[in-house]
């Protein structure tokens, strides 16, 4: 669900910021969890929810690995859960972005289009974005059967060939998603071999309607009006080739939303923030959770883990300080 931001959504002005104790970024498993947490220690949190409500796990159609739920639930509906839990114990929630953040002092200000709140804590849950091929017809084509969402856009595919692009767990899980509306997909990875766990590659390769293309890279997406054909390489050939094809689906990774922090907390290689095991960042009182501090597991399970890390440590905190 993208979430417009609207100035009117609250009161405040930025001439007249909102003091809090807890300001949360994000509203994925990390940002609930951690509101959750907030709102039991009785901190009153308040959760920015960013431009997508629940997440990169509010897209994806089924998940069947968060204990508790052996047939499986929707991303989208785990969210809602989320929510009505730690709304329940107080939590407050105001559908906005982040456009600024100053984290020179204490209380840290905040700035959404309209409104500025001044944290006491701040606990940075503000996930990861999808990354580009950036190859000539993708970004003309976004929309036009170039997707970064399988379960946003999937029903659009019915009877349509596509073709996802990627090797590790959420590639396979599209692919697999996919089937249900397509009537092929080919899923198509760089290397000879998949990143994505064992359970689903098997299940991948058991499946009728996918085919695989290993060693082999998207160089162009053609198509007037949509999508048309996709000039692929082999890399061990290096045979050129267009394939024709209705949509296609890219999963090759994720880039962390950082962009406000670059500057004010340390980030690892990889652009990641730094956190220690206690969910703290480089800035005392400023603590971060789930995929925009996890380059490693990226899992609903453990970002609401560090989600709910990142409040226990908020409490202590405030308690010392």
């Amino acid at each position: 669900m993208k979430l417009s931001l609207n100035s009117s959504i609250s009161g405040n002005s930025v001439s007249n910021p909102e003091k809090v104790k807890v300001l949360i970024l994000g509203s994925g498993p990390a940002g609930w969890s951690a509101a959750l947490y907030a709102a039991r220690a009785e901190l009153k949190p308040l959760i920015l929810t960013g431009s997508t409500l629940g997440g990169q796990a509010a897209l994806t159609h089924t998940i069947e690995n968060y204990p508790g739920f052996p047939e499986g639930i929707g991303g989208m509906e785990l969210g809602e859960l989320f929510q009505k839990q730690a709304e329940k114990f107080g939590a407050r929630t105001e559908f906005g972005l982040a456009t600024a953040a100053n984290l020179s002092k204490r209380p840290f200000a905040i700035t959404t289009e309209g409104n500025q709140y001044l944290a006491e804590t701040l606990i940075i849950a503000t996930g990861a974005s999808p990354n580009k091929l950036e190859i000539p017809g993708e970004k003309e084509l976004t929309g036009k059967g170039v997707s970064y969402c399988a379960t946003c856009d999937g029903f659009f595919f019915k009877n349509k060939k596509v073709a996802v692009i990627g090797g590790g767990d959420s590639a396979l899980e599209e692919a697999l998603f996919l089937t249900r509306f397509a009537s092929s997909i080919t899923v198509i990875h760089r290397r000879d071999s998949f990143r994505a766990g064992a359970i689903l590659q098997n299940r991948v390769k058991e499946e009728k309607k996918i085919e695989l293309m290993l060693d082999t890279i998207p160089l162009e997406i053609t198509g007037k009006e949509k999508v048309e054909s996709i000039k692929l390489k082999n890399l061990k050939t290096e045979g050129i080739e267009s394939v024709e094809f209705d949509g296609v689906f890219i999963f090759i990774g994720h880039t962390p939303n950082v962009d406000l922090f670059i500057g004010q907390l340390a980030l690892d290689e990889h652009g990641y923030l730094l956190a220690d095991n206690r969910m703290q960042t480089s800035v005392p009182g400023v603590f971060a959770a789930g995929e925009v501090a996890d380059p490693h597991y990226r899992q609903v399970i453990t970002s609401a883990g560090m989600g709910a890390a990142a409040a226990i440590q908020v409490t202590r905190f405030l308690q010392e300080n």
